[in-house]
């Protein structure tokens, strides 16, 4: 390793260690694994936008057999809507190494806790900015709930019903991500946990065991504040994101300081999706 220098390990960096986190990245992210990521285009910089289709579906003609016009139709203008999404967000994480060999030590044992600390510090800023554009329609009917006290099998029925009102697709899976506090009230009530009651699947969602329950895929996510959770179907919000993370290695001379740096950043978009506001309910105890 003596002689090897900092160009040699940035592409070692970037070669073996980017997929891999990238990789771990996007399986770690419960929210990041559910929303949109179907979408036209694809993200080389920041910047770059990408566009997310939905084709209305035309009025069909009904005719009977044997009238006069019954092999007539009414063909209609095809209409469709989109959302760009922008991938105008760039998150960084970094350490500074005192010198090149306490760097290449850990590089040459191929230490995990590097690399995943850095990945984690991403993927608490990627998750803080999907949660943030995930904005319920206050529109009735309101899809924020407040004063829920209890998450018990009355409150998910309640949920379900305001989502079946307003039309979700069950094709691509409702989901509930609950904080620990909502969990816990789960995981108590005997209605939803016991096998008595039909409580034996345990989907995986984003490398994590949750619980199917009335339609929905539930799991946790300590990320939400107390007595927060969000239930949506994957057309609630897209996100795009670059095909790997960039992983940079550089000497701090030119700034005057002896030591390496060494970086990881992420170039990636998020927007609400197609009336995304109303195709995601937020539920609160406040």
């Amino acid at each position: 390793m003596a002689s090897t220098n900092l160009t040699d390990v940035q592409n070692q960096v970037q070669k073996y260690w980017s997929p891999v986190a990238t990789k771990q990245l996007r399986e770690s992210l419960l929210l990041g694994s559910i929303v949109n990521k179907d979408y036209s285009g694809e993200i080389r910089k920041g910047g770059d936008t990408v566009r997310v289709y939905s084709v209305a579906a035309p009025a069909a003609t009904t005719k009977t057999v044997g009238t006069v016009d019954s092999n007539t139709f009414a063909p209609a203008a095809i209409s469709t809507s989109f959302v760009d999404v922008k991938a105008d967000k760039h998150v960084t994480a970094a350490f500074e190494f005192a010198d090149e060999v306490e760097l290449m030590s850990l590089i040459d044992r191929q230490n995990p806790e590097v690399m995943a600390s850095l990945v984690f510090a991403v993927e608490k800023a990627v998750n803080t900015a999907l949660y943030a554009a995930l904005v319920p329609s206050a529109a009735a009917p309101d899809h924020v709930i407040n004063g829920v006290t209890d998450m018990n099998s009355t409150q998910l029925l309640a949920v379900r019903k305001l989502a079946a009102q307003a039309k979700w697709d069950m094709s691509k899976g409702w989901f509930g991500l609950l904080d620990p506090s909502y969990y816990s009230d789960v995981l108590a009530s005997q209605t939803l946990v016991s096998s008595d009651f039909g409580a034996a699947d345990t989907p995986v969602i984003g490398g994590k065991i949750g619980l199917r329950r009335y339609g929905w895929q539930i799991a946790e996510d300590n990320s939400l504040a107390e007595d927060t959770a969000f239930f949506l179907c994957p057309d609630a919000l897209l996100m795009c994101m670059a095909k790997e993370m960039q992983v940079k290695i550089s000497d701090l001379h030119p700034a005057g300081k002896h030591g390496i740096l060494m970086s990881v950043d992420l170039i990636f978009g998020v927007a609400l999706g197609i009336d995304g506001a109303k195709k995601c309910i937020k539920v609160t105890a406040a």
